[in-house]
């Protein structure tokens, strides 16, 4: 009996242990807020000027969103479990080096970044979402046959003259909203078979070469509007209206305004106007999708901001994961956090684009969960070790 009493007594106290760990191991930052076993991590508007302490190694979900922050080194590599990180609306000039393989939705709009080199996205063969909308881009470079999984690609409010070339070739969505183009290099859209969504509108663009959106065979939707087309010659514009009217595709603000919609505009209902901010046609008059409304936010700062990009959300939350646990994780973290993707329907879009002159993180609402999570685990360790007191007192 006596050794039957001291093993239960180490089985209790392993087991003790093995609580205290988890607890201590679990801690989230202070002056962050944490769910999903604090493998989701919100720190967002905090006014940060550096990464936050305190961060497990396996966190799945970041958001740094509209802090302070300027550099971040290499400090991010180290979370090799992370799938998704929001850098959005900070100081950032250039995209952190050796960024986390693991990643699969990187978002970095509203900071200074002036170019992207091929060696900072050489590597992030699991990426599928590329956000580096509302920058100072002029160019971007992709290595050929790199970035292998991105579906979708925001380059929108840039300062993009020329439509980049070598883009990954399974993308799915570009937006290129909101720049400077004036010109489609020829070939430069040939290696996109996958792609459905394309966002033109909002550019400098008088003509196109004659084919260059021939080779999208799946196209389903463009936008062409706000465009300073030249109309009088009738040449170029007579190729370009004819593709227009003949593409399988719907094509959003028709050039030389001949009507709103071309392409498969007999197809859309009639009265549909040619905004190209408004909702995407399966969301209803009170921003519902087919599965009803979305969850409700937990994160403030998004409050005072619009919808203003072309894009919107993929699906890519929803339907693609490799299991449906991480599914529901990163469908919590979208509405946990503020993230951005560039949206036609508001009620998807969280970090939205400002439309300010100046672009200063914005002051945090959302209270910081960390003592109540402490209080509450510490709770359950103490009833946990009345328990076991209990117990070895039986023997």
């Amino acid at each position: 009996m006596p050794a039957c009493s001291a093993s239960l007594a180490c089985l209790l106290l392993l087991l003790l242990c093995g609580l205290l760990g988890g607890w201590v191991l679990s801690i989230c930052p202070p002056m962050c807020s944490c769910s999903r076993g604090h493998r989701a991590v919100d720190c967002s508007s905090r006014g940060l000027t550096k990464l936050p302490p305190g961060l497990q190694h396996n966190i799945r979900f970041l958001n740094l969103s509209f802090n302070s922050l300027q550099d971040v080194g290499s400090q991010l590599s180290h979370y090799v479990h992370l799938r998704t990180l929001d850098l959005s609306y900070n100081r950032l000039e250039s995209l952190p080096p050796s960024l986390p393989r693991s990643l699969w939705d990187i978002r970095a709009a509203g900071n200074h970044l002036r170019s992207l080199d091929k060696n900072d996205t050489a590597y992030h063969w699991n990426l599928k979402v590329l956000d580096l909308s509302d920058n100072e881009l002029e160019k971007v470079v992709f290595i050929n046959n790199t970035l292998p999984s991105l579906q979708t690609l925001n380059l929108s409010h840039n300062r993009f003259w020329t439509v980049p070339t070598n883009m990954p070739h399974n993308l799915e969505t570009i937006d290129l909203s909101h720049n400077y183009l004036v010109q489609i290099l020829p070939g430069s859209l040939d290696r996109l078979p996958r792609l459905v969504q394309f966002y033109l509108h909002a550019n400098r663009f008088s003509w196109v070469s004659e084919g260059i959106f021939d080779k999208l065979a799946v196209l389903e939707m463009m936008t062409l509007g706000d465009n300073p087309w030249a109309c009088e010659e009738e040449e170029n514009v007579t190729r370009l209206l004819r593709w227009a009217e003949q593409s399988r595709a719907t094509i959003l603000g028709c050039p030389c305004y001949t009507r709103p919609i071309c392409g498969k505009a007999h197809q859309v209902t009639p009265g549909h106007s040619a905004l190209y901010t408004e909702p995407p046609l399966w969301v209803n008059s009170r921003g519902e999708g087919p599965e009803g409304p979305p969850p409700a936010r937990t994160a403030d700062v998004t409050s005072g901001y619009q919808a203003k990009f072309a894009l919107f959300e993929t699906g890519i939350y929803q339907d693609r994961r490799e299991s449906m646990n991480e599914s529901e994780e990163q469908k919590a973290f979208v509405w946990m956090s503020s993230t951005t993707f560039d949206s036609f329907s508001t009620h998807i879009s969280t970090t939205t684009h400002p439309h300010s002159t100046t672009k200063k993180p914005k002051p945090g609402t959302s209270q910081n969960k960390g003592p109540r999570l402490l209080v509450e685990t510490g709770e359950t360790v103490m009833l946990t070790v009345l328990v076991l007191v209990s117990l070895l007192n039986t023997f």
